[in-house]
């Protein structure tokens, strides 16, 4: 797992990963370098003469880790490889509107993501579900397909399948610059945009100066001939804002040094500029 960090209020705690607390917990044996070429961390790896690694979540390993042990190592993804290969697979599922996502154990091999499949789990996407909303749920389901593909490859009932290279689509990693809402867009893809970068690492745009992160929104499509981006409220309910064909209502909101809070709070404390 991951070292250990300083965080937290004044950078002072000492952050565990919560598998390395589970881990010291069951008196299981943890790893954890700084450096995956460490030929003492290979070795001490080598040591524990595994038959099957299992990585969730972690960073690219290379070569010689993920292929010490004589199955191999399988890696738990956030999609329905080979669709959303990459860093940020759920985020790009809502962001582009999907009905439903998913997960996929997979052996690794060099080139990321496109080793042979093994198992799949499907969820839903609701049409107002965040992405964390999504994470969350898919998170238990695809605990379950480890522990399903674990045990069913210690029965040595499994044939790997390749992935078809022509369903390939890619997730790359998202970034806070690239988080910010282009108003010149549909009331929808607007929406699904806000929905997919909910609660992390947030939707954002500029209100008098400072950013204004949005959580959560509802659609409302009418038409209307006022400029896209326009701020429209009554001071006291809504908070609205023009797209390209209606608005965003905003619902739960965070300005620049403040909380984060619903609108009619941000409303009762705030009084927008003219």
């Amino acid at each position: 797992t991951s070292t250990d960090k300083y965080g937290g209020r004044g950078g002072k705690k000492l952050i565990e990963s919560a598998v390395k607390k589970y881990a010291v917990a069951n008196d299981l044996k943890v790893l954890q370098p700084k450096n995956l070429k460490s030929k003492k961390f290979q070795a001490e790896l080598k040591s524990l003469n595994a038959d099957l690694q299992v990585v969730v979540a972690f960073r690219m390993l290379p070569v010689a880790v993920w292929d010490m042990p004589p199955i191999g190592t399988i890696n738990l993804h956030g999609s329905l490889l080979p669709k959303y290969r990459g860093a940020a697979p759920l985020n790009w599922a809502v962001i582009n509107g999907d009905k439903e996502t998913g997960a996929t154990t997979f052996f690794l091999k060099h080139e990321i993501d496109t080793g042979d499949l093994l198992f799949t789990t499907k969820v839903e996407i609701g049409e107002e579900a965040t992405v964390g909303e999504v994470h969350d749920e898919l998170m238990m389901n695809g605990a379950e397909l480890v522990l399903k593909t674990v045990q069913t490859i210690e029965k040595g009932d499994y044939t790997p399948q390749p992935q078809d290279e022509s369903l390939v689509s890619k997730a790359p990693k998202i970034f806070h610059e690239t988080c910010q809402i282009d108003f010149n867009q549909s009331t929808q893809k607007i929406h699904d945009f806000i929905r997919g970068l909910s609660p992390y690492p947030t939707a954002w745009t500029m209100l008098d100066g400072k950013k204004l992160k949005v959580f959560r929104a509802n659609r409302l499509i009418e038409s209307h001939d006022l400029p896209t981006g326009k701020f429209i409220t009554d001071g006291k309910k809504y908070l609205r804002i023009t797209t390209q064909d209606g608005f965003i209502d905003l619902l739960q909101i965070q300005l620049q040094g403040r909380k984060r809070m619903d609108v009619k709070s941000f409303l009762n404390g705030y009084k927008l500029p003219n």
